[in-house]
């Protein structure tokens, strides 16, 4: 694992979101994330398909870790994702890479894909450069802390 891989993933241990739909991260590098979902019952809809908001879940936390690798904090500003086919067993993935870096945003474009690599959904997330401090102090002590299950 690099060091930029060990930095967001300390960050990502607090995203209990993230893990209670069991995405993770297969691998980072500067302006670019790569996360995958290995379908699960739980990922499912009831069409028995892998479920579109595990799809965009997965888009935007690849697409924000893309972001987040100048070491900046970003919240998503805006979202779009075109759903092109779906699959219902396998391993889909969220490719993410960034197209333009700003002063206060960031637009990253991502490509979801299944088995043999077809495309299920594509898009682009726009990101707003947030204060690390400011944002630390919207937050209680108690909130967002990984359940550690003691």
């Amino acid at each position: 694992m690099n060091e930029l891989e060990q930095q967001l993933l300390e960050r990502y241990k607090k995203n209990a979101f993230m893990r209670h739909n069991h995405i993770e991260m297969e691998s980072v590098e500067r302006d670019r994330a790569v996360f995958r979902l290995v379908i699960r019952p739980e990922s499912k809809n009831p069409y028995g398909m892998v479920h579109g908001g595990a799809i965009y879940t997965m888009a935007d936390n690849a697409s924000g870790t893309a972001a987040h690798t100048d070491g900046r904090y970003y919240v998503t500003q805006t979202s779009a994702l075109h759903f092109l086919r779906n699959q219902s067993a396998g391993t889909v993935r969220a490719e993410a890479y960034v197209r333009h870096r700003g002063k206060s945003t960031c637009l990253v474009a991502v490509d979801i894909t299944g088995e043999g690599g077809k495309l299920i959904a594509t898009g682009e997330f726009t990101f707003f450069c947030v204060d690390k401090a400011l944002m630390d102090q919207k937050i209680s002590p108690n909130e967002c802390r990984p359940n550690t299950g003691a």
